[in-house]
C-alpha cells in the first residue's frame, strides 16, 4: 500500500509539469499548384491557456513570397468541447471560399521534403542545413546552403518586457564555383501577426519542380514564442522561384 501510495504521489507531481506545457503548432504542407506559383501549408492544435483548438491555412506567391489575397484563413474556435479536427475542417471550408485551389491539387503537388527538423530535434543545427534539392541520385543539381541568422528588431509596445524581440535573415547559396548568396528574406521589424518572436529554427525544406514553371523551395521556419503556459512554437515559410 505504501508503495502504491509513493507512485501514486509522484504521478500527480509529474502530471501538472505535463499539462502546463507550452503549445507546438503541428504542420501540414499542403502542397503546390501545378504549375508552382503558390505554396500552401496549414499550422494547427490546441492554444495553451484556452484550450481551444485552432487552425491557420497559408497560401504564398512563390514568384513575390506574398500572401495570396484574403489568407492567411486563421480559425479558433472558442468552445472547449470543440477538436482540432473541427477547427481544420472549418478552415479548409473557409479557405474554399477565398482561394480557387482545390486541396486535391495542392496535394496532387505535393513535392518532396529534401530536409525536416522538427522543434524536438536536439541534434540537428536549428540555423543551416544543406540539401540535394530534388530526389535524384546520383545528384545532377549542385547541393543547396540555407543559413537562418536570428537578428534583433525593435520591439512593439505590446512586446516590451518579454525579452529580446527577434527577426531573421535567410540566405540561400548552391554549393558550386563562384555562387553568390541570395537573400531570400530580411526583417527590419516584424509584423503583429508573428506575435513576439523570441526565437527561430529551420523546420522542413519543401521543393517543387514542375513539369510546366520554374522550380520552386519553401523554407519553413519554427517560430519560437512567449505562451500563457510555456514557449509556443507557430510557422511561416519564405518561398522562391529559381
Amino acid at each position: 500500500m505504501k508503495i502504491r501510495r509513493t507512485l501514486l504521489a509522484t504521478f500527480i507531481a509529474f502530471f501538472p509539469a505535463v499539462a502546463s506545457a507550452g503549445d507546438a503548432a503541428r504542420l501540414d504542407i499542403i502542397g503546390f499548384s501545378k504549375d508552382g506559383s503558390v505554396f500552401a501549408f496549414e499550422e494547427y492544435g490546441v492554444q495553451d491557456g484556452s484550450g481551444f483548438p485552432y487552425a491557420n491555412r497559408f497560401y504564398i506567391d512563390t514568384a513575390t513570397d506574398k500572401y495570396l489575397a484574403k489568407t492567411p484563413v486563421r480559425i479558433r474556435l472558442d468552445d472547449e468541447n470543440a477538436s482540432v479536427e473541427d477547427a481544420r475542417d472549418k478552415a479548409g471550408r473557409d479557405a474554399q471560399g477565398v482561394t480557387s485551389l482545390a486541396d486535391e491539387e495542392l496535394r496532387a503537388n505535393a513535392g518532396d521534403m529534401v530536409a525536416s527538423n522538427p522543434v524536438t530535434e536536439q541534434s540537428a543545427d536549428p540555423f543551416k542545413v544543406t540539401v540535394n534539392p530534388r530526389f535524384v541520385f546520383p545528384a545532377i543539381d549542385p547541393p543547396v546552403n540555407l543559413q537562418l541568422e536570428e537578428i534583433a528588431v525593435p520591439p512593439s509596445e505590446s512586446c516590451k518586457n518579454i525579452g529580446e524581440i527577434k527577426g531573421f535573415r535567410l540566405t540561400l547559396v548552391e554549393a558550386k564555383p563562384d555562387a553568390q548568396p541570395v537573400l531570400l528574406h530580411e526583417d527590419t521589424t516584424v509584423p503583429t501577426s508573428r506575435g513576439c518572436p523570441l526565437g527561430y529554427s529551420i523546420g522542413a525544406v519543401q521543393t517543387l519542380y514542375p513539369e510546366a514553371g520554374k522550380p520552386v523551395i519553401a523554407v519553413l521556419i519554427a517560430v519560437r514564442g512567449q505562451g500563457f503556459e510555456g514557449p509556443d512554437y507557430r510557422w511561416l515559410a519564405v518561398t522562391k522561384q529559381r
